[in-house]
């Protein structure tokens, strides 16, 4: 659970995911309401788990690529079906918090 734990972790899979290769600038954007310091650290920890590959390109300016390693793209398969599940039970939930749908 530590490897997708958190608020952010998720959504950056989800982004890399739909985009397939991503800049940080282009990543932050892709990710709303994150600040520049917890992508950075949410970066680290995904690639340090071995589920985020970060690609350093040596020139001027130096650029930096996110993409998702093999683990990262069955751990996004595994995800899917939780994200199906919170699809389909939405209301559900909304109503027993005692919120509706917006």
């Amino acid at each position: 659970m530590d490897v997708v734990g958190g608020k952010w972790k998720a959504l950056i899979l989800w982004a890399l995911h739909d985009a397939g290769t991503l800049r940080f600038g282009q990543l932050r954007r892709g990710v709303r309401g994150i600040t520049e310091k917890m992508l950075i650290q949410t970066l680290r920890e995904l690639e340090a788990d071995g589920v985020v590959h970060r690609e350093v390109y040596r020139e001027v300016p130096p650029r930096v690529e996110y993409s998702l390693t093999a683990l990262g793209v069955a751990l996004n398969a595994a995800l899917e079906s939780l994200g199906a599940w919170g699809d389909t039970y939405m209301e559900e939930i909304l109503r027993a918090k005692g919120r509706s749908a917006a």
